[in-house]
């Protein structure tokens, strides 16, 4: 691979995100001088670099490739392998009071889209990527969002009541007062994003991650297993009524977790114990 190939693919990639040197190297955990010299040509990236960097810019591991001009996403498929799908945008929309209630197959780009009052009630939302939007008063009751991308968007009082969100990746966003009850985010992640005032009541979190996120006046009740929150922070979260096992907890403010009625087996009590967070409420599963 020649460096200032990739070196120029991975600036391209990063730009059209949106994103600075100094961010691009806090989400891989390194310095901005050493993206700073990827992008130069200077040096390359090591292979398990490259498939965090493909996770969070966006793209295939093939981008990298010399010979390897461009991603071509799924959504944007060419007219000769997709012909029955037209090639719609729907970014920089001003979507209020629409109603998708129901459509399939919405595998459109709504980038920078103001998205208020609209219902989009059971459909097909999958793979979709949104950046930038302002999604407010929003119903995705039942819908499908599995494996979309939220990238730099707001997204308040939105009902995502029984929403498959799994492998769905939240990045950047601010999301407050939504309610997300009984919605599975199996394999979701949420980066660098503010979660305050939602509503998790019998939400599956399973293999779930939050990452350098805020989280505040939230109630988790459910399942939480196989998850990560590492390096968040917490102010008055409550875990009611859960069962908590191989969940991994680094952060700030663990002593503002309450837990009620709660049961743990010994990998996530002893996350929880060296963190220094509040024990009482939570049972110790037995082998």
């Amino acid at each position: 691979m020649e460096p200032g190939i990739i070196g120029g693919k991975i600036a391209k990639a990063r730009k059209e995100c949106n994103m600075s040197q100094a961010q691009l190297a806090q989400r891989l955990f390194i310095s901005p001088q050493a993206v700073g010299k990827w992008e130069r040509g200077e040096s390359i990236p090591d292979i398990l670099t490259f498939n965090r960097l493909a996770e969070i810019l966006g793209v295939d591991l093939n981008y990298f490739s010399d010979s390897f001009p461009s991603v071509v996403p799924a959504e944007v498929l060419p007219a000769e392998k997709a012909p029955d799908k037209p090639g719609w945008n729907m970014s920089r929309g001003n979507w209020v009071k629409a109603d998708f209630s129901g459509l399939k197959d919405l595998h459109e780009k709504f980038s920078g889209s103001n998205m208020q009052s609209s219902k989009f009630v059971g459909s097909d939302m999958s793979g979709l990527l949104m950046k930038g939007n302002s999604i407010d008063s929003c119903d995705f009751t039942g819908a499908d969002l599995s494996r979309s991308r939220l990238e730099g968007s707001s997204l308040q009082t939105n009902i995502f009541t029984d929403c498959l969100l799994k492998g769905t990746e939240f990045s950047r966003c601010h999301i407050r007062n939504c309610n997300f009850m009984g919605a599975n985010f199996s394999g979701a992640v949420f980066r660098s994003c503010s979660l305050e005032k939602n509503t998790f009541t019998n939400a599956l979190l399973h293999r779930t991650s939050f990452n350098a996120t805020y989280i505040a006046d939230v109630v988790f009740e459910g399942i939480v297993e196989d998850c990560s929150f590492e390096d968040s922070s917490f102010a008055n979260v409550i875990f009611r009524n859960t069962k908590l096992t191989n969940t991994f907890f680094k952060g700030r403010n663990l002593k503002k977790i309450r837990f009620v009625d709660c049961e743990a087996d010994r990998l996530t009590y002893e996350f929880l114990k060296n963190g220094k967070a509040n024990l009482t409420g939570i049972i110790l599963l037995t082998a």
